[in-house]
């Protein structure tokens, strides 16, 4: 007859660990809004980053061209 007392006890020591299991499963996905929110931002903020890029390197070709044509002019009038 003591073996049902074991078995109990096990059950019972299996039930507690599978509840703790649960409890920091719960925890996780607690979080889990949290983290996908600032993913999010981060998205935004790499899109903000590359349209920032894309607006500096044409600000720096159109630099460039208007450069180059400003030198272009000054050479032609300074050889006229």
């Amino acid at each position: 007859m003591s073996n049902p007392i074991i078995i109990e006890t096990d059950l019972k020591d299996i039930l507690a660990k599978l509840d703790n299991r649960l409890e920091r499963i719960e925890t996780k996905l607690e979080v889990l809004p949290k983290i996908e929110t600032e993913v999010s931002q981060l998205k935004e903020d790499v899109k903000d980053l590359k349209e920032r890029a894309t607006a500096q390197i044409w600000a720096l070709i159109v630099t460039v061209i208007g450069a180059t044509v400003a030198c272009s002019n000054y050479q032609i009038r300074f050889f006229d």
